[in-house]
């Protein structure tokens, strides 16, 4: 049985229409997002019963595992639903050792879109992440008009339909938008981490999507007493309020909840069905102000 998700959103200059609460799949891969996952046929799954659900956006990218996640989605799920939007970001791989490595040149981009379409089994992304390294999950301002040019170039040769950008400012996206349309930003963000606000905000009046990474705190889990004792109250779990205040903070916020368990698939989808009253949202706006 499928559920309302939150409510759609549309990408701006798009045909693209997505229910706000969608799907991440970074943590399908083994651990450390680096080699196979831990149990294949639960992989598979939650791939399976995300989209039965309901889900139409599927998160993620040729480095996790990496090239893993995006083999078990084409084995989970193709052919696709035509409805399905997947999203892929490109501007990293793996090292030997697992560990991340920038890869911003115009061969190695050309190369993971490539890679990306290949191991999906499609003729173009729907939505390509151009992943800025930044200081790791902080952006830092700097010119992406260069590497933002070669993601446009590949959008020019019908490898890409829409861009989007990942780890960035809000004067990035504005010279970005100065070289072509960019639909999404995915960024750090969450109910205790509320560095872009306001760049939220500017986001959602030109009806750019904003898609928070970590929105349950990522390797460091949200812990706060005072979401605990709402979340009792309301009889839920900590991380589904978290995730419900983020469905409640601005329309154009689409979520992307990650998880390796069917079980916890449900409760993330359960959380876009959960209202929030404006007493317990000034509680919640409350935790990320201490």
């Amino acid at each position: 049985m499928t559920q309302s998700l939150g409510g759609t959103f549309t990408f701006p200059g798009t045909a693209l229409t997505v229910k706000r609460m969608g799907y991440g799949a970074m943590q399908l891969a083994g651990s450390g997002v680096f080699g196979p996952p831990k149990n294949h046929d639960e992989a598979v799954a939650v791939l399976r019963e995300a989209v039965a659900s309901g889900v139409d956006h599927i998160d993620t990218s040729d480095y996790y595992g990496p090239y893993v996640v995006n083999k078990l989605i084409k084995e989970a799920l193709h052919p696709y639903p035509k409805d399905l939007v997947i999203v892929s970001k490109l501007g990293a791989r793996r090292g030997d050792d697992g560990a991340w490595l920038p890869a911003f040149s115009p061969a190695e981009l050309e190369s993971a879109v490539h890679d990306n379409l290949r191991h999906l089994g499609i003729d173009a992304l729907d939505i390509a992440n151009l992943r800025i390294m930044g200081a790791l999950h902080t952006p830092s301002e700097g010119s992406i008009a260069e590497l933002f040019t070669i993601i446009a170039n590949l959008q020019r040769k019908g490898l890409i339909r829409n861009i989007g950008l990942s780890n960035v400012t809000a004067k990035q996206v504005e010279e970005a938008q100065g070289i072509a349309p960019v639909v999404c930003v995915q960024n750090h963000y969450n109910l205790v981490h509320r560095d872009d606000d306001a760049f939220i905000d500017d986001l959602n009046a030109k009806g750019i999507a904003y898609v928070p990474f970590f929105p349950l705190g990522g390797f460091s889990p949200l812990q706060s007493s005072s979401l605990s004792e709402i979340a009792g109250r309301l009889n839920a779990t900590p991380m589904q309020v978290a995730l419900a205040w983020l469905l409640h903070r601005s329309p154009n916020i689409l979520l992307i909840p990650g998880t390796s368990s069917r079980g916890h698939l449900r409760e993330n989808l359960a959380a876009a069905e959960l209202k929030l009253s404006p007493q317990v949202l000034s509680e919640l706006d409350a935790i990320g102000k201490k």
